[in-house]
């Protein structure tokens, strides 16, 4: 037996409740990972309210992310006491996640932690920070550099925002973060962004084609102020999309892409190969300042977990929350 959270569906009553669970509840795999840490993002908040279709199988465990030690496997990969994280790969939606104790997944699914990284830290980072990181990949890739001009993050008081914005200004990129919380600009300063910008600029339907402005944006926030973030972005720049906590329509015309040569990058963190995911974390390892990642972090325990899943989706949320599965 170990702690988690446990979500059931019994004659459509959706309910999430911390118990003990039984290691038969657990997902098949190869190796199984004492979970020291796990983290809550905006998935986690839709699985842990029911107020979107995330889980896929009941009982489930939540949480699509953790770190922790190997405790058992059969993975020739994988070694007891191994330092290992794990995002997406429907974990926490068909397969149990990480919001316990213990996970049982297969031994491909898993990332070797960063020396450089404690299991805290990682989970600080989680899949919303690894996310960021596949962005910030993808507008390089692009070629898109520091002194090419502005760089936009949406949703930027969120985990990807937060990350992203740390990661963009150590590279040197100047980032305008955009907020629906004017409260957090000094926040989203302190974490290198170099102007902050209202969501209601981005978030209202606009012109199928806008003044030229970003030469690349970070979007975790969809419907009209990812069609906005292309209108406004100027010739061959890039825009990684990421997210839909605004929407998952997409009410844009064809003209950015066609008058402008604009790339939409769509950025899957979930199913994303090994070699991809390695990438990510090793920049990261790199890139990412600890002292602004825990500057953007707050810690709770398993046991508040499903609360604070809720206030996640109601923006109530800074930054990165990291759960201590122990408490």
């Amino acid at each position: 037996m170990f702690r988690g959270i446990l979500i059931s569906r019994d004659e459509s009553v959706y309910q999430a409740r911390l118990q003990q669970i039984d290691d038969a509840v657990l997902s098949a795999g190869d190796v199984t990972v004492a979970v020291e840490w796990s983290s809550l993002n905006y998935k986690d908040g839709l699985a842990i309210t029911g107020k979107a279709p995330v889980v896929r199988r009941f009982p489930m465990i939540p949480g699509i992310d953790f770190a922790g030690a190997v405790i058992a496997s059969t993975n020739p990969a994988w070694k007891m006491g191994d330092r290992v994280i794990l995002n997406g790969w429907g974990v926490g939606e068909t397969h149990c996640g990480g919001l316990a104790e213990r996970a049982r997944v297969k031994g491909e699914w898993l990332v070797a932690l960063p020396g450089s990284f404690t299991t805290r830290q990682a989970m600080a980072i989680g899949t919303a920070g690894y996310t960021a990181m596949l962005c910030v990949l993808a507008l390089e890739k692009h070629g898109i550099r520091p002194q090419d001009g502005e760089i936009l993050v949406t949703g930027a008081s969120g985990g990807v925002g937060s990350v992203a914005i740390a990661l963009l200004a150590k590279l040197g990129y100047e980032v305008v973060a955009s907020t629906g919380r004017p409260t957090e600009e000094a926040h989203l300063k302190a974490l290198g962004a170099a102007a902050v910008i209202d969501r209601k600029e981005l978030s209202a339907p606009g012109k199928p084609i806008g003044r030229e402005r970003w030469a690349g944006v970070v979007d975790a926030v969809g419907s009209h102020t990812l069609a906005n973030a292309c209108a406004t972005t100027r010739y061959r720049g890039a825009v990684a999309a990421c997210g839909l906590a605004g929407g998952m329509d997409f009410p844009a015309s064809v003209a950015p892409f066609i008058l402008r040569g604009v790339t939409l990058y769509g950025i899957d963190s979930v199913m994303a190969p090994l070699a991809v995911r390695q990438e990510a974390w090793a920049r990261l390892a790199r890139d990412l300042e600890i002292v602004r990642l825990d500057a953007m972090t707050t810690e709770i325990g398993l046991s508040e977990a499903i609360d604070i899943g809720a206030s996640l989706l109601e923006g109530k949320v800074r930054g990165r929350v990291v759960v201590d599965v122990s408490r």
